[in-house]
């Protein structure tokens, strides 16, 4: 594929985003996510915290789970059933970065101020995102990118 190629001409549904938000673009989803992150594991306590409903939540934690987001542990409380959590897996925890960036995004635009800040547990700083190059090279909100096509690129089909 030629670095010529148009944006309007690759398949979009081809797009790391788009895939992403396949999985993740459900109402309630990113939130879950953002609970399992903070230690939130147990079917009950998510239903509380996030105020969602059961099936909402079944639905959503089963999408994870088959994107290989989450996986479950068994559980047992004296004298109850043997129960699940739920954790997220090594690509569940990639989306932490996803998360702060949504989270520093809503401080800025649509909040009155930040209602929780992430510090670094080494040197209690907050946590700032940044964006830079392969060659470490800062990138500001004035700095110019371009996409280029990458080996998974796909032409979109021809308007018919």
């Amino acid at each position: 594929m030629t670095t010529s190629l148009r944006w309007r001409d690759i398949d979009s549904g081809a797009c790391s985003i788009a895939r992403t938000m396949a999985v993740l673009g459900e109402p309630w989803t990113v939130l879950v996510v953002r609970d399992l992150l903070h230690g939130v594991r147990r079917f009950d306590d998510l239903v509380a915290h996030l105020g969602i409903a059961r099936t909402v939540l079944t639905r959503r934690l089963a999408v994870l789970a088959e994107a290989g987001l989450v996986e479950t542990a068994e559980y047992r409380e004296p004298g109850r059933r043997t129960r699940r959590e739920y954790r997220l897996t090594e690509a569940g925890q990639d989306l932490r970065p996803v998360l702060l960036a949504l989270m520093a995004y809503g401080d800025r635009h649509r909040a009155d101020g930040p209602p929780v800040v992430v510090r670094h547990e080494g040197c209690g700083e907050p946590v700032a995102l940044v964006a830079e190059c392969a060659a470490g090279h800062r990138l500001g909100a004035d700095d110019g990118m371009r996409s280029t096509p990458g080996p998974g690129t796909r032409r979109a089909a021809p308007p018919d």
